[in-house]
């Protein structure tokens, strides 16, 4: 409880004027009595008006609130939280309302003012904008209570408990199904390229067409029908893909409102989608995590969900990543041939453990290498170079991205393919990789 501004200002005025009063009266100047006995009275007055105001609040009732919240956010996307105060109150009051938000979630329009009408309930909201992932819990809740007399305010902590989670922004994800899945991934900047040759899944037979190979021609079913009958195929299903998802300190760098982390789990998410609508069955394995998680591969849509409640409270660490482990460790476990995804941020200093690692999956697998660019090497070497200070680093920058190239060419050389993108273009660049090598058949 603490004194209103009109109490402060009452008790300011009569001090005031009792200073005044008292200085005249040092100065020999002629003051009535009877000013000096008023000014004391008001002054007693008002704080037995200030006490049992005081003892009147604290009588009062707590309203009641109930927070309204969806159970699930998505990672930088606004959402409104409301708040339905009930309250018997047979007088209208205006009251402040402050949630207490948790760290991680950022959020506009608090605290909040509302009048409360009697025999109504009111219902007030804010914006809420999470900025990391994870479980967060909402405990309580803040009321700031006037005084009948509005002499104090009143501060109410009330217990409102509830729950919610941060996922990857998967709402661009859901918002997919609502386009055809051509327009949807043009629109992501995903470039699907022409298919090459026939080595893909048989679909059905139908009539010969203009344009079609003669290659397409099955001669037994033209013979039967006495008129050209082709085959025609589809993108091989069935196939499966695994992440390997990197959550050492090489992913803790940030060049915006996401980490590197953040932009992997979504490029892992995107790709995860087009897959499993295009048939085929997506796994997960993390490396140098805190607690290891692995999924095997599933097919289905409803799989993504699978995906989202397991890696949705993610977080990269400091830990260095063990590639040979992550590698043994992918085999015992993935005796199938599948497409291995390691998504990652290059660094010279891992390349022979990298190689061997790469090396000994590629026996068994197809594997991908996604790594990650920091922005600001773009930028360094796009810079004007001016002062001695600007050209150390872009040597610096030019000396560090050539050595990156050194290690794309070796891997390459091994037949390990390597995606190197910026962190918000990793998404787009994986599907598109993954659509070109699944209609050439070579997944």
């Amino acid at each position: 409880m603490k004194p209103s501004r009109l109490l402060l200002i009452w008790l300011a005025l009569l001090l005031v004027i009792g200073i005044v009063l008292g200085a005249l009266r040092a100065l020999d100047v002629a003051v009535p009595s009877s000013l000096l006995s008023i000014n004391w009275g008001l002054l007693l007055a008002l704080l037995a008006l200030a006490i049992l105001d005081a003892i009147r609040l604290q009588r009062l009732p707590s309203p009641s609130v109930r927070r309204q919240m969806r159970g699930s956010l998505a990672l930088g996307r606004w959402s409104e939280v409301r708040l339905e105060v009930v309250h018997d109150f047979p007088q209208p009051l205006n009251i402040q309302v402050f949630d207490h938000v948790p760290n991680g979630l950022s959020f506009e329009n608090l605290p909040l003012s509302v009048e409360l009408q009697p025999g109504q309930h009111s219902e007030i909201g804010y914006r809420l904008r999470p900025l990391k992932r994870g479980h967060f819990s909402f405990e309580h809740c803040e009321i700031n209570l006037p005084s009948p007399l509005s002499l104090w305010s009143g501060k109410r902590l009330l217990s409102v408990t509830d729950h919610t989670r941060v996922y990857p922004d998967f709402a661009r994800l859901y918002g997919g199904q609502l386009l055809a899945v051509d327009n949807w991934l043009s629109q992501l900047g995903v470039r699907q390229k022409q298919r090459r040759g026939l080595g893909l899944e048989f679909h059905q037979l139908r009539e010969f067409r203009e344009g079609d190979s003669l290659r397409q021609i099955d001669w037994k079913a033209t013979a039967r029908q006495r008129t050209p009958i082709a085959r025609e195929y589809q993108d091989e299903r069935d196939q499966q893909i695994i992440f390997m998802l990197d959550c050492g300190r090489h992913m803790r760098s940030q060049d915006d409102e996401l980490s590197h982390f953040d932009h992997a789990l979504n490029a892992c998410l995107l790709l995860s989608y087009v897959a499993l609508r295009q048939g085929d069955a997506v796994g997960l394995s993390t490396i140098a995590s805190e607690q290891p998680r692995y999924l095997a591969p599933v097919k289905g849509t409803s799989h993504l969900n699978t995906l989202l409640n397991t890696v949705y409270d993610l977080e990269s660490t400091h830990h260095s990543v063990d590639y040979q482990a992550a590698a043994s460790l992918l085999l015992a476990r993935q005796q199938r041939r599948a497409l291995v995804v390691l998504v990652t941020n290059l660094r010279v200093e891992d390349d022979e453990d990298l190689l061997t690692a790469v090396n000994r999956m590629g026996k068994a697998h197809r594997v991908i290498v996604a790594s990650l660019r920091e922005d600001v090497l773009d930028s360094l070497r796009h810079t004007p170079v001016q002062t001695l200070q600007e050209a150390l680093a872009y040597c610096g920058t030019v000396d560090y991205l050539n050595a990156r190239a050194e290690l794309h060419e070796r891997l390459s050389a091994h037949g390990v393919q390597v995606v190197d993108a910026r962190p918000e273009q990793l998404g787009p660049a994986l599907v598109t990789h993954y659509l070109s090598r699944k209609k050439a058949g070579s997944i």
